[in-house]
């Protein structure tokens, strides 16, 4: 079960210009500020912007139940958070329904469903969110009876970093549930803003973590805050290492470097995983490479694989997604373990 925000992604291939004139940078995601509000109306009026599913838990989750699916585990996950009455959030539900996935929205009649621009230039991308809706989650919707049938059912829990800035005591209460129940319980750092921003939630949130994703420039932000140095396979041990409430396995820490290999602490062991390279023609965009591989790797965790199968097949999910745009799975997953 993943719990975050879900957002429409508004996603179109733009020049400089774009995003000089809204002060944006390539890979890089942050929250839409007061001048970046009418960059969706102009992605959409002026650049054919084509509308994606998004949001970076609902997109794992998604990304998860289609691997899933080729193994023959159909209707495995679901997803919570919040959207508003509106034609957005039925575009993001039909997209979600479709992939097999469980969603009980949380609906709030007031405020718009939250978008994300995704701007594209030269295969590489820049996130503005706006939550809108998805910033109005509130722990209550865990506690109706439909909810507490979900998150009972399910034994494995995923939680990107962006929700600390909404719910931090509905990701707690999912987090106890998971440590009462001794269930696996997954965590993303998500955006070096994040880290410097909402340290208090961080704080709050990685003692619950068995596993603990987070990409190279989200570590190294980290490791800055918290001075752990800059090797990261040293800070991978160190973040590894740090307390933790379910004393019954140890954490794994994970972090990823694009193309570069993927770093694997356990135990007090590093491990580096190859990534197999991908020609820069084929490169469609990164936006949800993240989010794939972390989809890919839970695909296998559920399953009881070995941590090279799950970091195989998160490498392959997220190969998969940078040759389509945005998070698009429209074909038949062809992962084989």
């Amino acid at each position: 079960m993943g719990m975050g925000n879900p957002l429409l992604d508004i996603s179109a291939e733009v020049g400089q210009d774009m995003l000089d004139k809204y002060d944006l940078k390539l890979d890089s995601a942050i929250l839409a500020e007061e001048k970046h509000l009418p960059i969706y109306k102009e992605l959409l009026d002026n650049h054919s912007a084509g509308f994606i599913a998004g949001g970076a838990t609902q997109n794992s989750i998604r990304v998860a139940q289609w691997m899933l699916k080729a193994s023959g585990m159909e209707n495995a996950t679901a997803f919570m958070g919040c959207v508003g009455d509106d034609e957005y959030s039925k575009i993001i539900q039909d997209c979600a329904s479709r992939d097999g996935v469980l969603v009980h929205y949380m609906k709030d009649t007031t405020t718009p469903t939250g978008t994300c621009a995704v701007l594209v230039k030269d295969g590489e991308r820049s996130l503005c969110a706006n939550l809108a809706a998805a910033n109005n989650f509130q722990k209550s919707h865990l506690e109706t009876d439909v909810s507490k049938a979900i998150y009972s059912s399910a034994q494995f829990y995923y939680i990107a970093g962006f929700f600390l800035t909404v719910s931090v005591e509905s990701l707690v209460h999912i987090a106890e549930h998971a440590l009462q129940e001794n269930k696996t319980f997954c965590l993303n750092l998500s955006a070096p803003f994040i880290i410097d921003f909402f340290a208090d939630a961080v704080a709050t949130a990685i003692p619950y973590a068995d596993f603990l994703f987070c990409n190279e420039s989200e570590a190294e932000a980290y490791a800055k805050k918290h001075g752990l140095g800059e090797d990261l396979k040293e800070v991978a041990l160190k973040v590894a290492a740090l307390p933790k409430k379910n004393e019954n396995r140890p954490r794994t820490v994970i972090f990823t470097q694009g193309s570069k290999s993927t770093i694997v602490a356990y135990n007090g062991i590093v491990t580096e995983y190859e990534v197999e390279p991908l020609a820069k023609e084929k490169l469609v965009d990164t936006n949800g490479a993240g989010d794939a591989f972390v989809g890919g790797f839970l695909s296998e965790l559920v399953q009881g694989k070995p941590m090279e199968d799950c970091v195989k097949a998160g490498h392959w999910a997220a190969k998969y997604i940078i040759q389509q745009p945005g998070t698009t799975i429209d074909q038949p997953c062809t992962f084989k373990a």
